[in-house]
């Protein structure tokens, strides 16, 4: 009996399952929006410029050896130069140490209001749709009644009461003021989710209905609850931009992107500078957003344009 191992001729693969290769696991669902959302160009751009926002406005502090509440009284009005990169204004304060001041302001106030409307109005729309009966009709009689009170008006007539309280309180308002009709879509949503069978399963084996809510209604919303809080930070902000350009919103001697244009308004003409650097700023950061937003709709929508690329 001959005890040599038979080899398969040269060039040829020996057929039979140990020599087959598993196939590549599939790419998780993360993965997949991603690879979405980095073929769209419009939409990279956007979270480009969004991040070299976040830079200038948090690292150019850092940068300049200006703070934005000192007064230079050897430069009033004076025009961009090396001392003062985008100039000073009518009290000799430098432009750029309060732009990005302002930028920064403007953007932190829109992230908190985004996160808290949107957090808000899925709690709320979420137990809506599931519970239904009574608790429905309340949480939507008050979300109906919130849409009646011209926000605008309500916030511009409380925030100066609430000045002691700081830019916090107006967060709060605006918040308060901006989850009303994400709540509605949270609950229409829930309505269909409701009465899928995995939602079924979990009720009927006896798991609680805010841990279904929480594990089971929120995830498969959370596409939306992303694109909506996304938008909800532009809008916050232009929310923000208008409050504080009426006087309404940061007060002195802080600043924001509102306060900025608000008070270079008048010299926009004679006095570019201390206009137009805060405004394009704002102009640029709702355009990115709104790019990023739609980047991440067709990114995390399968039937999107887009999502079949």
């Amino acid at each position: 009996m001959s005890t040599a191992l038979e080899t398969p001729p040269e060039g040829l693969e020996p057929e039979g399952p140990e020599k087959a290769v598993p196939d590549k696991a599939p790419a998780g669902r993360g993965t997949v929006v991603l690879r979405r959302f980095l073929r769209d160009r419009t939409a990279l751009a956007g979270a480009v410029v969004l991040l070299l926002l976040f830079l200038l406005a948090f690292a150019g502090p850092f940068v300049t050896p200006w703070s934005y509440s000192h007064i230079d009284y050897t430069a009033l009005r004076a025009a961009p130069s090396t001392d003062h990169w985008w100039g000073t204004n009518r009290i000799g304060q430098d432009v750029f140490a309060q732009t990005v001041r302002g930028l920064q302001k403007s953007l932190v106030i829109g992230l908190l209001v985004a996160v808290l409307a949107t957090g808000l109005a899925s709690l709320v729309g979420a137990c809506a749709g599931y519970f239904g009966g009574w608790a429905d009709r309340l949480l939507m009689f008050f979300v109906d009644l919130l849409l009646v009170f011209p926000s605008f008006l309500v916030i511009a007539i409380i925030s100066p009461r609430l000045r002691s309280g700081g830019w916090f309180a107006f967060v709060g308002l605006l918040a308060v003021f901006g989850w009303m009709i994400t709540a509605r879509v949270v609950r229409s949503m829930t309505l269909s989710l409701k009465e899928r069978e995995f939602v079924r399963a979990a009720r009927f084996m006896g798991v609680g209905p805010f841990r279904i809510i929480w594990r089971h209604i929120l995830p498969n919303i959370a596409s939306f609850l992303i694109i909506d809080a996304t938008i909800q930070v532009g809008g916050a902000v232009m929310s923000e931009t208008a409050l504080s350009y009426f006087g309404f919103g940061v007060q002195p001697p802080d600043v924001s992107l509102g306060t900025l244009i608000a008070s270079g308004t008048s010299a926009a003409v004679t006095y570019p500078w201390m206009f137009f650097f805060a405004a394009g700023l704002l102009v640029l950061f709702v355009l990115a957003v709104n790019l990023v937003g739609d980047g991440l709709r067709d990114a995390l929508d399968p039937t999107a344009r887009g999502g079949t690329r």
